[in-house]
């Protein structure tokens, strides 16, 4: 395909794409949103306006459905990758910001990641794979999976990161040699996903690792995954 050349291909209808949330549109007293929000990734205070965290949500769209005033709406947009946990917050995503200068110099032209699936259901193994085929073609770019974290550049995480999980997680991110980078992508890598709050998941990579960059959704679109790694290295303007 042309991207990032040309135009970026459309999502699907069904996607949906970033979900926005404009709380001054909000009805006083209304928590429909919260209620049908099966990750508690919408949170409305007494006397606050709604938050909406795109890092717990699972983008089912109950609450576009639900919402009486239009305040939550999807915007069709595949930007949503974001450097820092907050900047997920109230759907104002986008923000991403490239790795600082010297660790880009260390990395080069070229980023080579172990995947680690933590748990995951396959859903964003699946969407990170397809970058590798020919349509995609993220070797493209310099930018490889490899089957050994000692010869990565860092990690990228799927999954809820599972009890029986978390120890490999750990010695995996130790073997990566120094600097390295995380890369934790979808809703449960981000925040635990479906799974908040359940004994055996922790609530996402970020409790076991230091993370740089999360790709919300469930599943990211491959769209959003290859748009968050080529801001990351500073590769789109």
């Amino acid at each position: 395909m042309a991207y990032p050349k040309g135009p970026a291909p459309l999502l699907p209808d069904r996607h949906g794409g970033a979900l926005r949330l404009d709380a001054s549109k909000c009805v006083e007293g209304c928590a429909d949103c919260v209620a049908v929000c099966p990750t508690e990734a919408i949170t409305r205070p007494v006397g606050k306006r709604a938050a909406l965290d795109l890092g717990r949500c699972v983008f089912c769209a109950a609450c576009v459905e639900v919402c009486p005033s239009g305040a939550i709406t999807q915007t069709g947009n595949h930007r949503m990758a974001a450097r820092r946990r907050e900047d997920l917050v109230l759907g104002e995503a986008g923000r991403e910001e490239a790795l600082d200068a010297k660790i880009r110099k260390l990395l080069g032209r070229a980023l080579r990641l172990r995947q680690v699936s933590a748990g995951g259901c396959g859903a964003c193994e699946a969407d990170t794979n397809v970058l590798g085929t020919i349509g995609w073609d993220l070797s493209r770019f310099g930018i490889q999976f490899v089957a050994s974290p000692r010869h990565a550049d860092g990690l990228l995480i799927t999954g809820p990161v599972t009890a029986a999980m978390e120890l490999a997680l750990r010695k995996t991110y130790e073997a990566v040699p120094a600097p390295k980078i995380v890369i934790a992508v979808g809703a449960c890598a981000i925040a635990g996903g479906p799974y908040v709050g359940h004994p055996e998941v922790k609530g996402g990579a970020g409790e076991v690792v230091p993370v740089d960059l999360y790709v919300p959704g469930c599943p990211p679109h491959p769209l959003t995954i290859l748009d968050g790694l080529l801001r990351l290295l500073d590769r789109l303007e």
